[in-house]
């Protein structure tokens, strides 16, 4: 943690009961500010790692809006970054995912999160992360992203293969986390 290259990120989204028997998601900043892993920053997907033109909850910012975002947490060209959050994985993957897109590949995930660093019984802080502001060029990959056309033309598509990535009961359609539940047609849940 004193290396001075690598940035810490906690990039947790809180799911919880909407009282009407569905869920929604909340921003993961008030369990940050609780208590996270010493030097670590907090990658806002709710707030700036959103494009906030979007209708849409996570719709991916403009690659320049991200890497600058990432910039001011400290992420950096010649950094090495390590992702975490509190509910498995799926939100740091996220964001791991977002920095591939623009281009950068040190980043990890921290195996088992949260809940694995502090059952090993490693310390928790509340002292805000203090990352100098760096530069994060972007060397965008934009096939990483596709376009509903796309997922159009590959549900009718043998050689494509779509993958559900949504908790079980929502692929089933038990429960909506997003406008429905359920999944598109012909995806495979992993």
């Amino acid at each position: 943690l004193d290396d001075p290259d690598l940035v810490v990120l906690d990039c947790s989204v809180t799911v919880e009961s909407d009282g009407a028997g569905g869920f929604r998601t909340v921003n993961g900043r008030p369990a940050f500010d609780d208590g996270h892993i010493p030097t670590a920053g907090f990658a806002d997907l709710k707030g700036e790692l959103a494009d906030p033109d979007s209708p849409y909850d996570y719709a991916v910012p403009t690659p320049e809006a991200f890497a600058a975002a990432m910039s001011a947490l400290g992420v950096g060209d010649d950094t090495r970054v390590v992702l975490y959050d509190t509910s498995g994985g799926p939100w740091a993957a996220r964001v791991w995912w977002m920095l591939r897109w623009i281009g950068f590949d040190n980043a990890a995930l921290l195996d088992g999160g949260l809940a694995a660093w502090t059952e090993a019984g490693y310390p928790l802080s509340t002292d805000a992360a203090n990352e100098p502001t760096r530069t994060l060029s972007v060397n965008l990959r934009p096939e990483l992203i596709v376009g509903k056309d796309e997922v159009l033309a590959a549900v009718n598509d043998d050689d494509v293969h779509l993958i559900d990535a949504m908790p079980t009961p929502h692929y089933r359609g038990d429960y909506a986390l997003y406008a429905r539940a359920g999944h598109i047609p012909k995806a495979t849940r992993v």
